[in-house]
């Protein structure tokens, strides 16, 4: 019998499902020194809790997350909620000596990711671990990709080209959720998607951005209220309406430490575009490209057959990243099993005694680009430094 690791997870909408489904199958596909062990889900509602822990397996329920992690039986805490709470549920859980994985964005802003970052460093000088949860790095198509550069296979880095592209509020009509109000979400397209393309690009290339220039823009400024919600939001009129307070699209250029140059797109206007997270890299010796929507192919150039031009490898062979514990060739893989990968990697990470990567200070350095982006885009597009 391996050892069990309580876990306790705070939320349970779409990233709460996906991150179960993860803790739940880890085990069957992957030897882990450590054996998860859904013990509690929190949420604000007692009835929708526990209708949402019976589906998605979790032993008990809890209204309060501070009573999640005083709990004996949870030892990691993975945090599910709007980027409002990420702060003070992170640093609490460190503090209590729980280690804690994250969603993404880390923060809402920098001071509070600051604040995380300074926490995970204490908590990890007593072996207590802390990751977010940027989970298309466990793409086992850019994971090659981020081996292919590291091998130098494409040479000197010189131009990334990143785009998130999104059409889920195309319509004028559709609510203004959470993710449309600054106060929860912190940014829209920006944080929500954008922060995705900076880390995947960061991840693959091993470089920085060391600075930004900036254009955002929010096409439809009012939207009708969610259904259920309560009072008025943030700049919302008495006639059912209110304000969307976020970018609905950013785009920025940026360099990077190695010298790269660097454009990004990230937009929820992109109609017909689902979850198109693509991502071009040009270097001295060889090209890669990959989109989301075509998760398991990546494309390949090698300078040294020019007349070839760019190959299809589809990644699903026992040598690609991941693959050796998932199904024969040719069968892909999909979006969720991002999150298995990542907990596994997490899982690992705890019982290696190693601190797991993307950190806390990783993702501390994406709201640094975040924050920066606002900052050029309030200022006719400035160069800002990072």
């Amino acid at each position: 019998m391996k050892p069990l690791i309580g876990v306790g997870m705070v939320g349970y909408a779409f990233m709460g499902r996906v991150h179960s489904q993860a803790w739940r199958n880890v085990t069957a596909f992957f030897d882990l020194p450590v054996t998860p062990s859904m013990a509690v889900l929190s949420g604000r509602s007692e009835d929708h809790a526990a209708a949402a822990a019976a589906a998605l397996g979790w032993a008990a329920v809890e209204t309060d997350w501070r009573e999640l992690v005083a709990r004996d039986d949870v030892q990691i805490v993975d945090i599910c909620t709007p980027g409002d709470s990420h702060a003070e549920i992170a640093i609490a859980a460190l503090e209590a000596g729980k280690h804690v994985l994250c969603e993404k964005p880390l923060a809402n802003t920098v001071a509070e990711a600051e604040a995380m970052t300074a926490a995970a460093s204490k908590a990890a000088a007593r072996g207590v671990r802390s990751m977010v949860a940027f989970n298309y790095r466990r793409v086992p198509a850019i994971a090659l990709a981020r081996r292919y550069v590291a091998e130098g296979r494409l040479g000197e880095i010189r131009h990334v080209r990143a785009q998130y592209l999104q059409d889920w509020i195309v319509d004028p009509e559709f609510p203004l959720v959470w993710r449309l109000q600054k106060d929860k979400a912190g940014s829209g397209a920006l944080g929500d998607i954008g922060a995705h393309i900076v880390d995947t690009a960061q991840f693959v290339t091993g470089q920085l951005l060391t600075g930004v220039s900036a254009l955002t823009e929010t096409f439809v400024k009012e939207r009708p209220l969610a259904e259920g919600a309560s009072g008025l939001a943030g700049g919302s009129r008495t006639d059912g309406r209110g304000q969307v307070t976020v970018d609905d699209a950013a785009l920025f250029i940026g360099r990077f430490d190695g010298g790269a140059l660097g454009s990004f797109e990230a937009t929820r206007f992109a109609t017909g575009r689902k979850n198109a997270l693509r991502l071009e890299i040009n270097g001295s010796l060889g090209s890669l490209a990959f989109d989301f929507e075509a998760m398991n192919e990546l494309w390949f150039h090698d300078e040294a057959q020019a007349d070839a031009g760019f190959r299809r490898i589809l990644v699903t062979e026992p040598g690609h990243p991941y693959m050796d514990a998932w199904w024969p060739p040719g069968h892909g893989l999909g979006y969720e099993h991002t999150f298995t990968h990542e907990v596994k990697d997490f899982l690992e990470a705890i019982a290696a005694g190693t601190d797991p990567s993307p950190s806390f200070e990783d993702g501390l350095r994406v709201q640094r680009v975040l924050a920066a982006v606002e900052e050029s885009a309030a200022n006719a597009s400035r160069w800002t430094p990072l």
